[in-house]
């Protein structure tokens, strides 16, 4: 399994549809708390098997980071783990909250 790149305008349309999706933020506690994408929730060290627990491998996953670099890693990580639709924003929350 691999995973996608996936722009800003691509993740909005994704959001606009029924499709299962889950956009996992990998940012410090602090960066989340200031802003993060409307659904999105906070991976890490604390949350990560209460939320793959709670994610089915079917869903569509989107890891969002500060700039679309280490999620790539996590990403890569999570196809490994079984998830068939996974995908790294591209330029991370920055270029989200700067195309919002």
């Amino acid at each position: 399994m691999t995973f996608q790149q996936l722009s800003v305008d691509d993740l909005k349309v994704l959001m606009a549809t029924d499709t299962p999706l889950t956009v996992f933020d990998t940012r410090d506690p602090a960066a989340y708390a200031a802003g993060h994408i409307a659904q999105a929730q906070a991976l890490n060290n604390n949350t990560l098997q209460e939320l793959l627990a709670a994610t089915p491998t079917s869903n569509t996953v989107v890891v969002c980071c500060y700039h679309g670099i280490s999620s790539r890693a996590v990403a890569g990580w999570l196809a490994e783990q079984g998830y068939e639709h996974v995908y790294s924003l591209i330029g991370g929350y920055s270029a989200w909250s700067g195309n919002s």
